[in-house]
């Protein structure tokens, strides 16, 4: 299907408007954006950076990736594993879902949709290239632009293992892209004893 532009750029524009009334704010080159608006655009850059013909669905859902997440609290669930779990996936329909009534708004058919709804919701993602792709521009994103903040509000162990677990999601290529991340030397450090041990 040949991208219809115009339809491509209204979407990310709600994808955006969405993200942009996040109450918490990042600072990234001396700028304060909202939260996940700049995680949003940073899922966009790693995609065309690492599969810039990418399929028009996993585009969109790069950008829509984390939509409105923090009106889903992890307070608001267990602070144990299973309410981790839950948590996640209650996120995963949400993204679905509001992604869904936003492409439908703009136009999109219904198999698009669901292409979208299927790469948000990870399924399959051992089987399907598309989605596992999408988790490897997921880990690419967290290792570059938010893996040193985590690492320096948990235990070594914690992050170590952590590391350890992004690391069985990625594909071979994404290993290779991980390890050529200009990344902090502590956080080099980190992931380095992640993979030896």
């Amino acid at each position: 299907m040949l991208l219809n532009q115009a339809r491509f750029d209204e979407a990310i524009r709600l994808f955006d408007d969405a993200n942009a009334e996040d109450p918490h704010q990042e600072v990234a080159d001396g700028q304060s954006y909202p939260k996940e608006l700049l995680y949003g655009q940073r899922m966009s850059a790693c995609l065309h950076a690492v599969a810039p013909n990418a399929p028009e669905a996993i585009q969109l859902a790069a950008r829509c990736q984390h939509i409105r997440r923090w009106t889903i609290p992890r307070q608001d669930f267990p602070m144990d594993r299973a309410g981790y779990h839950k948590w996640r996936n209650t996120l995963k329909k949400f993204h679905a879902q509001l992604a869904s009534e936003i492409l439908t708004q703009v136009g999109y058919d219904a198999e698009t949709i669901q292409r979208v709804q299927v790469l948000l919701q990870k399924q399959q993602m051992h089987l399907d290239p598309e989605v596992q792709l999408l988790e490897d521009v997921i880990c690419l994103v967290f290792l570059q632009y938010y893996f040193l903040d985590f690492a320096a509000q948990h235990p070594e162990d914690k992050v170590i293992d952590i590391v350890q677990k992004t690391w069985r999601k990625m594909t071979p290529e994404g290993h290779q892209l991980a390890l050529q991340l200009p990344l902090a030397p502590k956080a080099q450090a980190l992931i380095g004893k992640a993979l030896n041990s």
